[in-house]
């Protein structure tokens, strides 16, 4: 496993990092008011090119009208001469007047009038006048131009055929006098239809309005599709209020700038959409990120508070995590521990070969499921016993990429524990010395009889060696008595010795009716003093046991003991204390009988408490120890009420397989 570094945990994102990831959207932002504001500049542009355009063409149309206009006036002076001579008009004047009427110069008559204003002559004719189809020309322009010397033009006026026409008046003068005025009748219609070309018919839309903005006369009847390029002019000659409007047609759709434009509309919503989706995407890893900044800020917490030392090795053993409760049990930082291979330096030196061998154990998955305790050296040099689980560490991929151990330092409780068996021992030691104090005078009593039995053969053999009668067989016999009653005299003393004695428990192959019987015979005086009969029904064959025999004869001690206690109140008849013995292939069973009184059922569940007594005298210390030490030999010591009264306690010690 690969710890997470600390420089994995992020720091929170500041007021330069929130800056930073605003940057490309302000960026695309700014990209996108470019490109519009050069959309727009371009389309302006454009706009006032095709305005320029407009109005350099609507001089040009205004200067060619304007042209046209003089053109015609000038041929009207040079035909009035003629016109006025008072003769027939000359092939040629008629040439040039019906030159003049083309349609494309816009006049449509030709008038002469005399200086009194009375027609002279048209150009064509004018039969319609008397169907009222024209008119006659305008008098009050007849007099102006009479009185002003110069071509005047009269105002438009409606004609035949929702036509109109007006009129340019051009007085013709000779030296003396008016000659009279010529009359050249337009017609707006073929004036704007037929004198403009048609490249600026193709372009515009001209029309003319009167004075009151209505439209008389119009170069196209579609109507304008582009009224912002529009230009309004008056029409002057002739004047009187006429205004030519000239308004652009739609223009031709401009391709490659509508395609770069769709083209830059289109990357800028990709571009827009990816920062979109990137945004997301930084949105989810920033999450991400914030949720392995607490895992991991969760996790370091949990780490520094365990008390359990946490290691990782690889599949060759070297160390690649360690956390902080194993760095402190063995004194070593981190850092000097990652990477490591054994031997490590928190082995013991005085047991590197038995640490090698759990290393090896270990590695090759031998490992327990209770642990292994392993005995370790602090950096400091201090001795550390740990209690070691070793599981398989699966990585992502599910493959066994190493150990994974946990590490339990167990010193404290094991020096606990040896204080809890010392203080178990003083504590037996004393049990059997009170036992030992309170039989002292009956065993005083005991050791008296052989000592008074060598003391009385003693003086038997000084009298008989003192007087003539020496039977040699008579003193072998006595001497023989006297080394029975002393080898008497010093088992009685062993036996003494042996269980007061305090010693380390030695548990040893032992016969354990031997046992028993060594035991009766340290308590037996006392029974006889109390009129208490002990029998001992031992079985003759018992399977192998591996015991302590002090401490079981403590136990045999104290129940016969107890049962002796027991039967104060019984009649001397009845006061008997049975012991058997009984084996099969698993246990042997030490059973210890009496006639007593029983154990009432509110005593029963407090008697193997310590310090919980019935005698008056007693520490309730003894029957605790018992079971202390049948569990210490892995066995059970329990009781159970006789049918016939009296109580009966049962020791179960397993049997020694090995030796059976």
């Amino acid at each position: 496993m690969s710890p997470l570094p600390p420089s994995t945990t992020l720091p929170p994102p500041g007021a330069r990092n929130r800056w930073v990831q605003r940057l490309p959207f302000l960026s695309l932002a700014l990209f996108l008011g470019a490109i519009a504001a050069l959309v727009w500049l371009t389309r302006e542009y454009d706009a006032d090119e095709q305005r320029t355009t407009l109005l350099n063409d609507v001089l040009w149309m205004e200067q060619n009208l304007r042209f046209q206009l003089d053109r015609n006036e000038i041929h009207l002076q040079q035909l009035g001469a003629e016109l006025f001579a008072g003769t027939s008009l000359s092939p040629q004047t008629e040439a040039s007047l019906a030159h003049l009427l083309n349609p494309e110069r816009g006049l449509v008559q030709i008038l002469w009038l005399a200086p009194d204003g009375r027609l002279a002559g048209a150009l064509p004719p004018r039969p319609a006048e008397a169907a009222g189809g024209n008119r006659a020309p305008t008098p009050a322009t007849f007099e102006l131009a009479r009185s002003v010397g110069r071509p005047v033009y009269g105002p438009a006026y409606p004609a035949t055929g929702n036509a109109h026409h007006f009129e340019v008046h051009v007085p013709l003068w000779s030296d003396e006098s008016l000659l009279g005025v010529v009359v050249g009748v337009y017609s707006l219609s073929d004036l704007v239809v037929r004198e403009l070309p048609w490249w600026f018919s193709e372009r515009y839309r001209v029309a003319v309005l009167d004075a009151d903005g209505r439209e008389i006369a119009a170069k196209s009847k579609v109507a304008p599709l582009s009224p912002r390029l529009a230009y309004s002019m008056s029409f002057d000659p002739p004047g009187h209020g006429l205004t030519l409007q000239i308004t652009a047609y739609k223009s031709e759709t401009r391709w490659i700038p509508l395609l770069l434009g769709a083209s830059i509309v289109l990357l800028g919503g990709i571009i827009v959409w990816s920062v979109v989706q990137l945004r997301r995407q930084l949105s989810r890893r920033q999450q991400a990120e914030t949720a392995l900044r607490t895992e991991s800020a969760f996790r370091k917490a949990m780490e520094d508070s365990m008390r359990t030392g946490m290691r990782a090795r690889d599949l060759d053993g070297r160390l690649t995590y360690v956390n902080s409760a194993f760095c402190r049990m063995t004194g070593f930082a981190a850092e000097e521990l990652i990477g490591l291979k054994p031997p490590m330096p928190y082995w013991d030196p005085e047991r590197l070969e038995q640490t090698f061998e759990v290393h090896r154990e270990i590695m090759a998955g031998e490992s327990t499921a209770e642990g292994t305790e392993v005995r370790l050296r602090r950096k400091n040099g201090e001795a550390l016993d740990v209690l070691v689980f070793e599981a398989p560490l699966i990585d992502a991929h599910g493959r066994h990429a190493g150990w994974m151990g946990s590490v339990l330092d167990i010193t404290e409780q094991k020096r606990a524990r040896e204080q809890a068996r010392q203080q178990e021992e003083r504590l037996q030691q004393s049990s059997r010395l009170i036992t030992m104090g309170e039989m002292a005078s009956t065993l005083a009593h005991e050791l008296n009889q052989p000592l008074a039995a060598i003391t009385s053969y003693n003086s038997g053999c000084i009298n008989r060696l003192q007087g003539d009668e020496l039977d040699p067989a008579e003193l072998l016999d006595i001497h023989q008595r006297i080394a029975r009653q002393a080898r008497r005299a010093g088992e009685i003393i062993r036996r003494v010795h042996d269980f007061v004695r305090r010693a380390e428990p030695r548990r040893e192959v032992l016969d354990l009716n031997a046992v028993i019987r060594d035991a009766v015979g340290l308590i037996e005086a006392d029974a006889r003093k109390r009129r208490v009969s002990i029998l001992a029904d031992l079985a003759p064959a018992l399977p192998p046991v591996a015991v302590d025999a002090v401490m079981i004869e403590q136990i045999v001690v104290n129940l016969v003991r107890n049962a002796i206690d027991s039967m104060r109140d019984t009649p001397a008849s009845r006061r008997r204390v049975e012991i058997a013995t009984a084996g099969d292939d698993r246990f042997v069973t030490v059973t210890v009988a009496d006639r007593g009184s029983g154990i009432a059922d509110e005593i029963s569940a407090r008697l193997f408490e310590p310090f919980f007594t019935t005698k008056p005298e007693g520490m309730g210390m003894g029957l605790n120890i018992c079971r202390s030490i049948a569990e210490l030999h892995h066995g059970r010591l329990g009781f159970a009420a006789r049918p016939d009264g009296g109580t009966l306690f049962t020791l179960s010690l397993p049997v020694d397989l090995d030796s059976a």
